[in-house]
């Protein structure tokens, strides 16, 4: 059985011997939710890349302590992967934020396109931000990652075409595309950035705006996919043709 995953803001310095707290909301949900009890071994991570075992020592209200029986350290896999991600109406944002996070995605940028239904302004733009994190941060506890994915601000179209012309492998999904992502020569190492539209489509201008910038406009397969599940589809298809899953 894996050991339960629980994030904490900083790990630096820590060694084998050494203690470290958790409190907050993650500390509530360990001892409270989860009934964390002493002597249960757990794994903390800081999420940029050092993880930790060992057993808890002590538990409070809102605290429980580890004593440190190891320490790892994980480099940044290569190729990075950014999602582009348009917003999608309901929940669906959330589920592609999450299986996005499990199979391994590095960056998700929400995109304001024009086609949207769902629309993030003022308050509701915080809101949706912060719950689109929440949800990378506990998809990326429960797939055990070293590194949190980064979920950043609300992007616009003219926002895309600096993180497109700067990736050395962009894509745009796009169903009438005449080129299949599987033809694509794929970068063992770098920046692979991957554009998923919104439930209408994306707009003609967007699609000129990208493919401008440098991306590549791809298919699938003949089957039409969610925007909430295209781009894990996607990059499932490119990482299983670099290192970092072979």
């Amino acid at each position: 059985m894996s050991l339960p995953v629980h994030l904490v803001e900083s790990l630096a310095g820590v060694a084998v011997g050494s203690t470290v707290e958790v409190t907050g909301d993650e500390a509530h949900h360990a001892v409270a939710v989860r009934r964390l009890r002493e002597g249960e071994e757990v794994v903390l991570t800081d999420g940029a890349g050092t993880s930790v075992t060992g057993p808890v020592a002590s538990t409070g209200k809102r605290v429980f302590t580890v004593t440190i029986a190891a320490v790892s350290s994980e480099e940044r896999h290569e190729p990075a992967i950014t999602v582009v991600q348009a917003l999608p109406k309901g929940d669906r944002g959330e589920l592609a934020v999450e299986v996005l996070t499990e199979v391994g995605v590095d960056r998700i940028v929400p995109w304001a396109a024009s086609r949207s239904v769902a629309v993030w302004k003022g308050e509701r733009a915080a809101k949706s931000h912060a719950k689109w994190q929440a949800t990378a941060r506990e998809a990326a506890k429960q797939s055990r990652r070293s590194w949190l994915p980064t979920v950043t601000p609300l992007a616009s179209t003219p926002d895309l075409a600096g993180l497109v012309a700067e990736a050395d492998l962009a894509v745009v999904l796009h169903e009438d595309a005449e080129v299949p992502l599987a033809s694509l020569e794929v970068p063992a190492a770098g920046r692979i950035v991957v554009v998923v539209g919104p439930e209408g489509g994306i707009a003609p201008d967007e699609l000129a705006a990208l493919t401008g910038a440098g991306a590549r406009s791809v298919r699938l397969g003949a089957e039409v996919l969610r925007t909430s599940t295209a781009g894990v589809a996607a990059v499932a298809a490119l990482l299983a043709r670099t290192p970092r899953w072979s």
